[in-house]
């Protein structure tokens, strides 16, 4: 009698752990004292405080053994460090592009080339810029405009790539202000405002073809290519054979350059870079690099930053690794919709998004109840996620504030970091914070700065 193959349904980490890191346990009343401390503003909690923490999937995660020994080996030349060249060398390969101009995080991509390609009155498109994209498109007297396509403002709609941007308003925005005002397209994969939804390769290629038409450059931003490659992978006709690098290959050929946050899918906890085709932008990126980051073949990296990278990017491609970063996320969305929890669908990449609007349908945007939710987690669990609605988006450049499009709390997972038991336990924090919605309220704001006002402002609940 021959033996049937074993099949499995157990997520079952892809590593083993060699070193670990003891967390703290606190009381309710704890909890609540320090939250006040706070300006009931989670960012402003010590991490010491804080049991299961998902602010953010930033440079939050545990680097490989590999990754460490390529510390250790580094090269702290200021000038021609070969750890630059081994970074260069795994972006051009998975990339194509021709420049790399490495920075010490995605912001300081996004200010660089922004403050070198922006000016009064242009317009960036994109499928939804993120914080800190939408702030330096801004800063630059830019218009961030956000394009995605309408199933990605439906947290309920199961449409497999919501991430995508729409093609009619992409090509309706380049009729209204012109070509020449529009330096170029963006789009970010995943869609991290959206629920960390994916982008298609067909989107991606028609946004192309779209950007080319008009002789517009097309940027990616890249923060987490290899998640995104993963779900072309596993929902796109014709990606089931294709590796996750020759995905991302594909998806790059498409555009003229990326900016990059290696503190997400380059499995680092610091670094970033800008990559990109044109001579003329290049060298001027260049020179403010010099100014601003460093010289141009360390930029705002160390060397072991530099080492770190460049193994974390192909770490971060690997199959088996990825199909449990995916599984993972999707195992705590599969608990939380069967006990009738409300969040955006089908999960992402990198994180669980609670619809704080359907969670509590009797604060409105202007008490922030995604806000509100994000706080009873911590309360009830010392659980720290990080609010995606109008607190963060609601403020304009002219001073008003309106309602965002979603009102989310993402819950971001740092990379191979939390086991099952840490997920199941997750779970029934934000399961019990379901349960007793009705009597939670809303907050209002006591002083926040103009700017990404989330990152520091003090709130205070209200009766």
């Amino acid at each position: 009698m021959e033996l049937q193959p074993f099949h499995s349904d157990i997520i079952i980490e892809p590593f083993r752990i060699r070193s670990v890191e003891p967390i703290r346990f606190t009381t309710m009343d704890e909890r609540r004292q320090l939250l006040e401390k706070a300006g009931y503003n989670p960012f402003l909690l010590k991490a010491k405080d804080v049991l299961i923490d998902l602010l953010t999937d930033s440079g939050t995660g545990a680097m490989s053994s590999a990754q460490w020994a390529g510390m250790i080996a580094s090269d702290e030349s200021y000038a021609g460090s070969s750890s630059f060249y081994k970074l260069e060398s795994a972006v051009q390969e998975i990339t194509g592009f021709k420049h790399l101009i490495p920075t010490h995080q995605g912001r300081a991509a996004e200010n660089i080339l922004f403050t070198t390609i922006a000016k009064d009155g242009d317009v960036i498109p994109s499928n939804t810029h993120f914080d800190t994209t939408r702030a330096h498109v801004e800063h630059a007297g830019a218009e961030a405009r956000d394009l995605v396509i309408d199933e990605g403002r439906q947290p309920r709609s199961l449409y497999p790539f919501k991430g995508n941007m729409n093609l009619d308003k992409l090509e309706q925005t380049i009729q209204e202000v012109g070509a020449d005002r529009i330096p170029v397209i963006m789009i970010t994969v995943t869609n991290n405002s959206g629920g960390g939804q994916p982008v298609s390769m067909e989107n991606i290629k028609e946004v192309s073809n779209i950007a080319r038409t008009h002789n517009i450059p097309f940027f990616i931003d890249a923060c987490r290519f290899a998640e995104n490659a993963w779900f072309i992978k596993s929902r796109e006709e014709g990606y089931a054979d294709k590796t996750p690098l020759e995905i991302a290959q594909e998806m790059f050929s498409y555009a003229d350059g990326c900016t990059m946050s290696a503190k997400k899918d380059g499995m680092a906890n610091i670094g970033g870079f800008l990559a990109l085709n044109s001579d003329e932008w290049a060298s001027q990126c260049r020179n403010l690099e010099i100014l601003t980051e460093g010289f141009p073949t360390y930029g705002g990296m160390a060397g072991y930053d530099m080492e770190a990278v460049a193994t974390g990017l192909y770490e971060a491609l690997d199959e088996d690794y990825l199909r449990y970063r995916i599984r993972s996320i999707a195992y705590l969305g599969d608990k939380l919709t069967e006990a009738g929890v409300p969040i955006v669908q089908p999960t992402g990449g990198h994180a669980v998004y609670l619809d704080a609007a359907e969670i509590l349908p009797h604060i409105s945007s202007r008490q922030y109840p995604a806000w509100s939710f994000n706080n009873t987690l911590y309360l009830l669990g010392g659980v720290r996620g990080v609010e995606i609605g109008t607190v963060m988006f609601g403020m304009q450049p002219n001073g008003t504030e309106q309602p965002a499009a979603m009102e989310l709390v993402r819950l971001a997972f740092p990379r191979r970091m939390y086991t099952q038991s840490h997920v199941d336990y997750l779970a029934e924090v934000i399961i019990s914070a379901y349960e007793q919605r009705e009597m939670l309220g809303g907050y209002e704001i006591v002083s926040a700065p103009q700017v990404l006002r989330h990152f520091s402002a003090k709130l205070k609940p209200i009766d």
